[in-house]
């Protein structure tokens, strides 16, 4: 990556373009962005009312929960896609459960939801 900053003569990489000149992975704004696009997948709504329904949790900002929400959506992209790769290693286009039991197998970073299918 250290290539690819010092290729453009700046201290940090550039995002690669695409064919069609978007950039390949848009950064993330913050919540408060006024240009009308949806910044969270999530309903922040649902994400609060499950924040609210933990008796630990007194106060919860909207910053939080957006954070909660993002951080969701990162989660479910990432073990969605891991499970995909199972799927077409098994020459299927379908994700099913023993996808996602296999994903959760071979990725350490799953290893805390080992037996919750059960």
């Amino acid at each position: 990556m250290a290539a690819a900053a010092a290729a453009t003569g700046s201290g940090t990489p550039r995002e690669e373009e695409g064919s069609s000149g978007e950039t390949a992975a848009p950064q993330p704004q913050a919540p408060t962005s006024g240009s009308g696009a949806r910044l969270s997948r999530l309903p922040l709504a649902r994400v609060k009312a499950l924040v609210k329904a933990d008796p630990d949790v007194t106060l919860a900002g909207q910053e939080a929960i957006f954070i909660l929400a993002r951080a969701a959506e990162l989660f479910v992209e990432t073990i969605a896609k891991d499970a995909y790769c199972c799927a077409q290693q098994g020459k299927r286009k379908t994700l099913q459960r023993r996808d996602l039991d296999n994903a959760i197998e071979a990725v350490d970073e799953f290893a805390f939801l080992e037996g919750t299918l059960d």
